[in-house]
């Protein structure tokens, strides 16, 4: 069965983790009872979607301060703060711009010295800091992060929990916070966070309400080391959409009341979590910390050349069984994402389908007589008079079936249709989608959804009709090596695209190399299948159908063989890394 809660060992020793707030302040107060000072300062710096008062209520309760001071009170005001971001964050619905801002940027230089001043002559007892920044306005005894990851934090946004940085705008829409998080937010906090890491005390993984966990920096930097050993997954999240399907329900053991899911996010170490296992005890992580504390070793050192401290590669699901079209869309292409939005590299993607019913099909590429004026008119016009798009007329139509893998670089017209479920692998700026037409329907909220055509047509590769869809993006497979038991298959993706893509069909061990890049994988044939290390580096790592991983670049080498009810039988899998230029 399909483990939507993939946990990964790091010891077996519960008491390495420290559960509960009164537990966790216990630890914090003997750590500062090892200062010998009158006065001591403790600060609790944290990442967005905290819930600030749950833990001064904890800190009441248990630690009881002589004095708390909110970072809070030193901030700009909302106004200043709004008009602040609003170069990155624009007034476009979707689209803003990473901003260069820092969380010191968002302090009033007045008010944090003001602030400052009364923390140094708090006299005798223990005086806590608490809020963004902490560990920027007072020199701590003991330093504290509280940390969560991002789908948590879009969770508690969509109960109108989370507002953004500075600002108390919790019940503004939902679309415009986690835009102002993407371009600004989680930027700003990230940089900080990474800062300061390494000074930190102790980390409060506060993913769970009330209920708390606690590690101390060395054993989560160790922890971080010990991942990187070994193969690994994220925790996965899923999600309903106004095109959603059945078929994750049923592979993926979910809720089989809800109305639909449309996607699941597999591997998005931006926005997903580790799960590390103390025991019994579990403390929840961002994915994106490992990404930037350990960039070389997770991602290789020419990756992370190329890339930073990003995870280049994505790999999510879209399920349309019994559901109906994506929205008909197109990725800008590297030209126009870096001047309009200064990205530096697009998302180039492809379509692995891993199930698809007889009527199946992609919409993909243009067709031969499109008429590029007369399209974008048409466009136009179904957005703003709500006629109906014929997209058949503008747009190829291919049928599809499972294990086809359609590549779609940047530039490229395209839409999975109803009745497949599509494994989408692609580069990472996945905010970057223009829709060009969403079959007239409405999302979940009741409300249209975003379409984006002025951005669209700019950037639509006119050229990719019906021969160069057939040629050169469907099922451009490739056998490029073979041994006892299986094939190796290249499958895309396009020449331009920094992304190599590999497929293996086994009935018996394969090896693997890394290529000096970080590996994802996916097993898209057989129940199951074992990672194994040919020097025995790591302990055996089974995964299951449909289960994404990640295989760290400092894992030279690896088998995958059949595993448990497979042997014996032919499995697949899918294998993206960042090419060699």
């Amino acid at each position: 069965m399909y483990n939507k809660f993939p946990k990964i060992k790091i010891s077996e020793n519960p008491e390495d983790c420290i559960s509960d707030w009164e537990s966790i302040f216990k630890t914090i107060s003997e750590k500062l009872s090892m200062t010998n000072k009158e006065t001591k300062v403790l600060a609790i710096d944290v990442y967005q979607g905290i819930n600030h008062d749950e833990i001064e209520e904890a800190l009441g309760n248990y630690l009881k301060p002589h004095q708390l001071f909110l970072t809070s009170s030193a901030f700009k005001s909302q106004k200043e703060i709004s008009e602040m971001v609003f170069p990155d964050v624009t007034d476009d619905r979707v689209f803003g711009y990473m901003t260069k801002l820092e969380i010191k940027d968002f302090f009033d230089p007045k008010k944090l010295s003001i602030l400052q001043e009364q923390i140094s002559e708090a006299e005798h007892g223990l005086s806590v800091v608490f809020g963004h920044g902490a560990s920027l306005i007072a020199e701590a005894d003991v330093l504290v992060y509280a940390d969560m990851a991002r789908w948590e934090i879009q969770s508690r946004m969509r109960n109108n929990e989370v507002g953004n940085l500075g600002v108390s705008n919790s019940d503004t829409d939902v679309a415009l916070r986690y835009k102002q998080s993407f371009f600004v937010d989680w930027r700003v906090l990230d940089r900080h966070k990474i800062t300061i890491f390494d000074q930190c005390d102790f980390i409060i993984d506060a993913n769970k309400k009330s209920n708390p966990k606690m590690l101390a920096r060395e054993k989560l930097s160790s922890a971080y080391k010990q991942v990187l050993k070994q193969p690994f997954r994220v925790v996965p999240f899923f999600d309903p959409g106004p095109w959603g399907g059945q078929w994750m329900k049923e592979v993926m053991d979910l809720d089989p009341s809800a109305i639909n899911y449309a996607w699941s996010f597999d591997c998005v170490p931006e926005e997903n979590s580790l799960l590390l296992a103390f025991g019994d005890v579990t403390f929840e992580t961002p994915a994106i910390n490992l990404t930037l504390k350990e960039p070389e070793a997770l991602l290789g050192n020419r990756v992370y050349e190329k890339f930073g401290a990003e995870f280049p590669i994505r790999f999510d699901y879209l399920d349309t069984m019994d559901g109906g079209n994506l929205s008909l869309q197109v990725h800008p292409t590297k030209e126009y994402i870096k001047e309009k939005f200064g990205m530096p590299y697009t998302q180039d993607e492809s379509y692995y389908i891993m199930e698809a019913a007889e009527d199946a099909v992609v919409y993909l590429g243009l067709k031969n007589e499109v008429d590029p004026r007369e399209m974008v008119r048409e466009l136009k016009q179904a957005q703003e008079e709500g006629k109906s798009f014929e997209a058949e007329k503008h747009v190829g139509k291919y049928p599809i079936k499972k294990h086809d893998h359609i590549l779609i670089p940047s530039g490229t017209v395209h839409c999975s249709g109803e009745n497949s479920v599509v494994l989408e692998i692609s580069a990472t700026p996945y905010i970057f989608t223009f829709k060009l037409w969403d079959w007239g329907r409405l999302g979940l909220d009741g409300l249209p959804r975003p379409i984006n055509i002025n951005h669209g047509e700019q950037v639509i590769d006119w050229s990719r009709k019906e021969a160069f869809s057939k040629n050169e993006l469907i099922n451009k497979i490739e056998k490029v090596a073979e041994g006892e038991g299986w094939i190796e298959e290249k499958t895309g993706l396009d020449p331009t695209v920094f992304i190599e893509t590999r497929r293996h069909w086994f009935t018996s061990k394969v090896p693997h190399k890394s290529f000096g890049s970080v590996n994802v994988l996916n097993l898209v044939e057989g129940k199951e299948a074992v990672v194994e290390s040919p020097s025995g580096d790591f302990e055996p790592f089974v995964i299951r159908y449909a289960e994404t991983f990640i295989i760290p670049a400092s894992v030279k080498e690896y088998t995958i063989s059949p595993y448990g009810a497979s042997i014996g039988q032919k499995c697949a899998t899918i294998k993206a890394f960042v090419r060699e230029e």
